[in-house]
C-alpha cells in the first residue's frame, strides 16, 4: 500500500484549468490593429497616486485637418503622440516632457498570458514618465533666485574648496559688505516704482522712430521708391531761396574762369569739374547749376562762419548770394550761445550742414559721388566724409561696370570708392558696445 502521501501528489500532466499539460508556453503577437487604443506602460518616479486614480490618454495632434491621412491610420498606438493625465483632490499627474528621450531607441511590451492555452500575447506599448503638480501651488511663481544668494552660494564654495588666496579675497570682500539690512523696509516699495516707471519705457520700434527723427540729416521720405524721392530738393533748399537764385550771369560767361569768380566758394575742385561738365553740354542744366552755386554758398558759409557768425559780414563779403538765402542758412546752421543775442557755429549745426550739403551732391553726381575728392575739398580724413555720407543712408563701394556705363564714367573710374545712395532708405545700425 502506498504511503498516505502518495495519494495527494498534483498530476504534473495536467494543469489547474485543465489545458495543455506540455509545460511549453508559445508566443504570439497581438492580433488587434495596431492603431486601435491599448495599455500604456506608465512610470512614477516620485509619488504614487492611489489605484483608484483613473487615467486618461489623449493624442496630441499636430495638424488642422480634422481628416486622418494615411500615415496616420499606418502609425501604431505606442508610437503615436499621446499624454497621459490624472488626477486626485490635491495633485494632478501628467507625462513630463522626458517621455519622449526615455523611450527613445526603445520598445516597450505588454504579455498577457491566458493558462488555458499556455499562450502568451504581446503587444507594443508606449511608456510615460508621469510628474506631478500641487493644485494649490499652480498660481504661485517660483521665487527668482537673488543676485546675494548667488554671492554667497560662490562664497560658501569658495571657503570650502577655494585656495588660500581665494579664502582671504572672500573674508576680505565679507569685510567690506555694506550692511542693507537698513533698506529691507523699502525694499518692496522700490521694487514697485521701478516696475510702475519702466513701464513707460519705449518699444524697440518707439526708440528707433525717435533715434531716426533726432538724426542730423535733411527731411527725408522714408517710403520712398527712387533715391531722387529720399531726400526732395526743397525739403533740402527752401522753394523761396531756390526761386532766388539766378544763373544768367554765369551763362553769360565766356570762360571758366569767370564762372568761378562768380561762386561765393572759388576752391572746389569737385565744385569747378562740374561745372566744366555743365558747361560742355550744348545746353547747360539750370537746375545743376543753382545746386553747384547753393552747395558753393554752403561751403562759403561754413568757412566765414568758424569763428563768429556776423550776418552784415557775411553778406558784404558775398556780394553775389541773395539776402533770402543768407538769412535761411544762419536760421538753419547756427545755434544761440551763452549771450542768447549772438550766434554761432556748433559741431552740431556743421554737422547738419554738411549732411545737406552731400544729399545736393548726391543729386548732382546722379546719387553715386566721389567721396575723395570731398574730402580734399573740405581738407577732411576720407572717413570722416564717409561716416557723414553713411549717415544720409549711403553706402562706400566700388561701382560696378553696369553703374559706370549709366553714368557715363570710364573703366579706370571703378577703383575709386563712392558714396551711392538707393532705394529703399536703410541708415546705418547702431553697434553695441561689448562688456569690458
Amino acid at each position: 500500500m502506498a504511503p498516505p502521501s502518495s495519494a495527494k501528489k498534483r498530476k504534473r500532466d495536467v494543469n489547474d484549468d485543465g489545458g495543455a499539460a506540455d509545460g511549453k508556453i508559445s508566443l504570439t503577437l497581438s492580433s488587434q490593429p495596431s492603431s486601435s487604443v491599448g495599455p500604456v506602460l506608465a512610470n512614477f518616479p516620485s509619488v504614487k497616486p492611489s489605484k483608484t486614480t483613473s487615467f486618461k490618454c489623449y493624442k496630441l495632434s499636430h495638424g488642422t485637418s480634422k481628416s486622418k491621412t494615411e500615415d496616420e491610420e499606418d502609425t501604431s498606438f505606442a508610437e503615436m503622440p499621446t499624454l497621459i493625465a490624472g488626477e486626485t483632490d490635491a495633485v494632478e499627474f501628467f507625462s513630463s516632457d522626458e517621455t519622449r528621450q526615455a523611450s527613445s531607441g526603445s520598445r516597450y511590451y505588454v504579455a498577457v498570458h491566458r493558462k488555458s492555452t499556455g499562450t502568451t500575447t504581446l503587444r507594443p506599448v508606449p511608456l510615460h514618465l508621469l510628474t506631478q503638480r500641487v493644485k494649490a501651488l499652480k498660481s504661485i511663481q517660483p521665487a527668482p533666485v537673488s543676485a546675494l544668494q548667488r554671492l554667497e552660494a560662490r562664497a560658501a564654495l569658495g571657503e570650502t574648496f577655494g585656495t588660500k588666496k581665494a579664502q582671504a579675497a572672500i573674508r576680505a570682500q565679507e569685510r567690506n559688505k555694506v550692511d542693507v539690512s537698513a533698506m529691507r523696509d523699502v525694499a518692496g516699495y522700490l521694487q514697485d516704482s521701478i516696475a510702475a516707471n519702466t513701464q513707460s519705457l519705449p518699444t524697440q520700434e518707439e526708440a528707433k522712430a525717435s533715434a531716426d527723427s533726432a538724426r542730423l540729416v535733411p527731411k527725408y521720405n522714408a517710403d520712398a521708391l527712387t533715391p531722387q524721392d529720399i531726400y526732395p530738393l526743397h525739403n533740402i533748399i527752401p522753394e523761396a531761396e531756390w526761386k532766388s537764385i539766378s544763373v544768367s550771369s554765369m551763362t553769360a560767361a565766356k570762360t571758366q574762369s569767370e564762372r568761378t569768380s562768380l561762386l561765393p566758394f572759388r576752391r572746389s575742385n569737385w565744385i569747378n569739374q562740374h561745372l566744366n561738365q555743365a558747361f560742355a553740354a550744348p545746353s547747360p542744366n539750370k537746375t545743376v547749376l543753382r545746386t553747384l552755386f547753393y552747395i558753393s554758398t554752403l561751403l562759403a558759409f561754413r568757412q566765414a562762419a568758424f569763428r563768429s557768425v556776423d550776418r552784415s559780414a557775411i553778406q558784404e563779403k558775398f556780394p553775389q548770394v541773395p539776402s533770402i538765402i543768407i538769412d535761411g542758412i544762419i536760421s538753419r546752421f547756427t545755434e544761440s550761445g551763452r549771450d542768447a543775442t549772438k550766434l554761432q557755429s556748433t559741431t552740431r549745426s556743421e554737422t547738419l550742414l554738411l549732411a545737406h550739403t552731400f544729399a545736393l551732391c548726391l543729386r548732382v553726381d546722379d546719387f553715386a559721388s566721389d567721396t575723395t575728392l570731398i574730402a580734399s575739398d573740405l581738407q577732411k580724413p576720407v572717413t570722416t566724409i564717409n561716416q557723414l555720407f553713411k549717415s544720409l543712408g549711403c553706402t562706400i563701394n566700388k561701382l560696378t561696370q553696369s553703374d559706370l556705363k549709366r553714368l557715363g564714367l570710364p573703366d579706370s573710374a571703378a577703383e575709386t570708392k563712392r558714396a551711392v545712395l538707393s532705394a529703399p532708405l536703410e541708415f546705418p545700425k547702431q553697434r553695441m558696445k561689448r562688456r569690458a
